[in-house]
């Protein structure tokens, strides 16, 4: 059986099991699978973290070094996101230079961190117009099992607040200190599924999706930001029907994020 026949049998058990309330793995419509964070996960790097969502898995790095602020932002530092979707991880990614979904999730994360001012980059300012500090925001997929866009945001926000800034390496101040995070963004996505929508969609399930909503929310009951993709529409009360649900699961996942952050 070919893998575009054995594909489209799965997608309309999918869609099957949907409209009876069901999924694949036995889940709810409104259940995550597993979510396990580990930090400090890459010791040589500045922060890091290591977010399993069920098989998907996703590794952040942060990297902080001096460098020159942007001229139209003399008195802040930078802040840089970049995700790779490395061949290992899925059949469906290739080497060679960055593909569209590798694009989106370090735009949408990229996004929901400055949305949220998860850091405040005027503190990363250390002479105006002369020096600041760079941050490096290094996403690497190791394992694509769906739903990459909370992973990896759960993966950024927990080595950034885990994060170290290496100021006596660089001798900028005698002694290092932790980087200061401000807001903790979570990124909850959703995908219909003909008649219901569920939260963490698997691989499959995001193969056998008629549209994708994600919702970017912080602890103080902002929607920082929202990112709708594939085709498919989402009414009015779908929207608010998901920012709720966003915000339940929101709480629990920054958590998870900044458990045992200093």
């Amino acid at each position: 059986m070919s893998g575009e026949v054995s594909a489209e049998i799965r997608t309309s058990h999918i869609l099957d099991l949907a409209a009876d309330g069901k999924r694949l793995d036995g889940r709810g419509p409104d259940e995550y699978r597993k979510i396990t964070v580990e930090p400090g996960f890459v010791v040589t790097a500045d922060g890091s973290a290591l977010v399993r969502i069920g098989d998907t898995a996703v590794l952040a790095g942060i990297k902080l070094e001096p460098g020159k602020p942007f001229a139209d932002t003399p008195n802040a530092g930078v802040l840089t996101t970049n995700a790779e979707l490395i061949p290992l991880s899925n059949p469906t990614f290739e080497p060679g230079p960055p593909q569209p979904g590798a694009i989106e999730v370090s735009r949408v994360v990229d996004r929901a961190i400055r949305a949220a001012e998860t850091i405040d980059l005027t503190r990363l300012c250390v002479t105006p117009g002369e020096k600041s500090w760079v941050c490096y925001t290094d996403i690497h997929v190791l394992d694509h099992s769906g739903n990459l866009i909370d992973a990896a945001l759960l993966a950024a926000v927990s080595a950034l607040a885990h994060a170290t800034m290496p100021a006596k390496r660089f001798g900028i101040a005698e002694a290092d200190y932790p980087l200061e995070v401000q807001h903790v963004p979570i990124e909850c996505t959703f995908v219909r599924l003909g008649d219901s929508i569920v939260v963490d969609p698997t691989f499959d399930e995001e193969r056998a999706a008629q549209g994708r909503i994600t919702i970017a929310t912080d602890e103080t009951g902002r929607v920082v930001a929202m990112q709708k993709g594939l085709i498919g529409a989402f009414s009015p009360d779908d929207v608010k029907d998901v920012v709720r649900r966003a915000f339940v699961h929101g709480d629990r996942l920054r958590g998870l994020a900044t458990g045992g952050a200093r």
